[in-house]
Formats: structure tokens, C-alpha cells, sequence
């Protein structure tokens, strides 16, 4: 049977649609504000649930937005013999500028030229594909329109082919198409996409289609939209979520999304690039998950975009060498991987403690055994 749901749903009419707030095109919708309706049909059908993905971070707050009381909650980091993915935070441009997409820094020319130089220096530096992620259509458009006047778009052609993601499903999906061509024939090329668009929630960019992924910016949502003001209040009237909160949540896990793109298998390997000052702060950082923490030195916390590049090189030299015994034997990373030796301790350990239990439960029914001739006698 259908539940009968009473609260969580709103009708909300938006003046406009927030990807074309120019143009008046009033729109109703059905919104659902409470994700808990969704799981609870599954929590009532089934005994056990696994809920599990690697964009779960922070873990913490999923209880409280889907109101269940988890009996096990782990967050994993990633075992590997060696680094294959190279995390690291530019906080400032060649010319000590802080770069963020802070809207009060949105018109700032320094920070889209250090945006740009960025860009110049990772497509001499890094072979194949390079994705860019931007926090919004608009913002994307303004960024390029001002490299091209700055002429970065023209330099950046000189080594690699340039797609750009449009609000055009059929556009977008040519795009991609030729993107991964140019990849194909050792050309390389750079796509610039949005957080939260097609490219970032539905395409892989595995192997030498994505060997480095930029985010530029923390992609929030836009604040000023009805639904989402409407699920903040309920969030917080119902489950007592701030507002700030949940928005830190929500854009650091759409962060994570974006840079997860690039590693999407055992063999793959790319660089992680957090192009804005805000990702430092330990507010941000501890948001995002271990498998990406634990790979961000504290020295690749807080580069310059010159610095940055040297990392790449770095990082791109290091990991094209063959994998030797050497290697191995000290990677930090190996305690991680069960060696033969581990599994027969844990099989002995698993034997002694079932023989401990079925002597505690042996015990337990002699006692009982005992105490009922003792009730006979009586």
C-alpha cells in the first residue's frame, strides 16, 4: 500500500528557472523537502540495509537527514600499494592573490587571470585530458568570456583542443564525443563543465580521459532558490539542521563528486586540484572524504598555482615508473593489503574465539543442568 504521506511536500511556484533567471518563465512544482520518505519503505521491507557510496561524507549527518538510527557506521580509506591520486588546495596566484569564487571576488580580474595561467601551465604539463568544474553556468560564462579577452583560451589551444559543457543536452553530448577523440589520438583536450551538470553526476572521465580535474570554486547551491529556502526551513524545524550546515555538507559532497570523476578503477590514477583559499580552512577539509584526505599532504595544502604545477610534474614523473619490490616493501600504504601470513592469524584468532564460546555456552548449560536437579530435589 501506499503510505500516506502529510508532511515533507510542497507545491512552490519559482518566478523563473534559476539557470535562465533573465527570462520570465513561472514554474510549479511538486517538491519533496524530506529524503527520509524515500528510504522508509525500504527500512520497513528489510532487515538488514546496506547504504554505501564514496561521496558519503561528512557520515555523520545522514542519520539525522534520513532519520534512521545506523547499527554500523565506518568511513574507509583506500588500499593501495602506492598514491595514484594526488590531491592538493591552491589558495593563491603567482602574484600572492587569494583565488575563491566568493561572490564578492567574482569580478575580481586577478583572481580569473590566476584561473587562467592555472590552466595554461596544467595543459603544457599533463598529457591527455584535463576537466575543469565551475560552480555555475553563469559564472563559467563570465570566467571564459574574460580569458578570451586575456587571450588564455587562445594559449591554452596552442596544446590542447578546449570543449565546453552547455545547457544543450545535444551540444554537451557532441562535446563529449569529440573530447574523448582528441583523447583517443593523443591530442589531448580540455573540457569545462559545471558542478551539478550532466558531466559531473553521470560521465566517467577514466584512464587518459581525465588525468587531472580542476574545481574552481566551492559549488553551493543557489541560495535565493524557493526550493532549496524551503528545505532549509523544514531541515531545521524538523530534524534541527542549520542552514550553514547543510549547505557545507551539500557542496562539499558535490565537490567530492566532481573530483571523483577521474578515479574510477584499481589501475586509474589523476590529480585532484581544489582551486580556492576556502578548501584550507579545517571546516571545509574535514568535510571531504578519507579516501581524498588521505593523500592531501599538509605541504600540498596551500599552494600557489606555480606551485601547484611543480607537484604535478612531480607527482606525473613518479607515477609513471614501474612498480618494483622496492617499492613495495616501503610503501606506507602496504599495511593496508592482507598478506598471507595476516589471514592465518585471523583464522586462528576466529578458531579460538568460537572454541572459547562453545565452552562458555557448554558451561552455561551445565550450570543450568545443575540448578534444575537442585529445583527436582526440592
Amino acid at each position: 500500500s501506499t503510505p500516506d504521506y502529510k508532511n515533507g511536500f510542497m507545491i512552490i511556484i519559482e518566478p523563473y528557472d534559476q539557470r535562465t533567471p533573465h527570462f520570465e518563465d513561472p514554474i510549479i512544482q511538486f517538491a519533496c523537502l524530506d529524503a527520509s520518505l524515500a528510504i522508509k519503505p525500504v527500512l520497513k521491507r528489510f532487515q538488514s540495509v546496506i547504504i554505501t557510496s564514496g561521496t558519503l561524507s561528512p557520515i555523520d549527518l545522514y542519520p539525522k537527514l534520513l532519520d534512521l538510527q545506523p547499527k554500523v557506521r565506518r568511513s574507509l580509506s583506500m588500499s593501495i600499494v602506492r598514491p595514484c591520486i594526488c590531491p592538493m588546495i591552491v589558495t593563491r596566484g603567482t602574484d600572492q592573490t587569494p583565488v575563491t569564487s566568493q561572490f564578492n571576488a567574482r569580478e575580481n580580474k586577478a583572481v580569473v587571470r590566476n584561473y587562467g595561467a592555472l590552466l595554461i601551465d596544467l595543459a603544457k604539463s599533463i598529457p591527455d585530458g584535463i576537466v575543469c568544474f565551475f560552480t555555475s553556468y553563469q559564472y563559467m560564462e563570465n570566467v571564459v568570456t574574460e580569458w578570451h579577452e586575456q587571450g588564455v583560451l587562445a594559449e591554452v589551444l596552442k596544446h590542447k583542443l578546449l570543449f565546453i559543457e552547455t545547457k544543450d543536452v545535444v551540444e554537451t553530448t557532441l562535446a563529449l564525443d569529440n573530447y574523448r577523440r582528441a583523447c583517443d589520438c593523443g591530442r589531448g583536450a580540455v573540457f569545462l563543465s559545471v558542478a551539478r551538470g550532466k558531466v559531473s553526476e553521470g560521465i566517467d572521465f577514466d584512464r587518459h580521459y581525465g588525468r587531472c580535474v580542476v574545481l574552481y570554486g566551492i559549488p553551493f547551491q543557489y541560495t535565493k532558490s524557493h526550493i532549496l529556502l524551503a528545505r532549509l526551513e523544514y531541515l531545521r524545524r524538523t530534524f534541527k539542521i542549520r542552514e550553514d550546515e547543510f549547505l557545507a555538507f551539500d557542496a562539499l559532497r558535490q565537490a567530492s563528486q566532481c573530483v571523483g570523476r577521474v578515479i574510477r578503477s584499481k589501475v586509474d590514477y589523476g590529480i585532484m586540484i581544489f582551486a580556492d583559499k576556502r578548501y584550507n580552512n579545517q571546516s571545509k577539509r574535514s568535510k571531504l572524504p578519507p579516501w581524498i584526505t588521505q593523500f592531501l599532504e599538509e605541504s600540498n595544502a596551500n599552494l600557489s598555482t606555480e606551485e601547484a604545477v611543480n607537484v604535478c610534474k612531480s607527482f606525473l614523473k613518479n607515477i609513471a615508473q614501474p612498480l618494483s619490490s622496492a617499492t613495495i616493501s616501503s610503501s606506507v600504504q602496504v599495511s593496508t593489503l592482507l598478506t598471507e601470513e595476516d589471514l592465518t592469524k585471523r583464522a586462528e584468532t576466529m578458531r579460538e574465539a568460537r572454541k572459547a564460546r562453545e565452552r562458555s555456552e557448554q558451561n552455561s548449560d551445565d550450570e543450568n543442568e545443575i540448578a534444575f536437579k537442585k529445583m527436582k530435589k526440592n
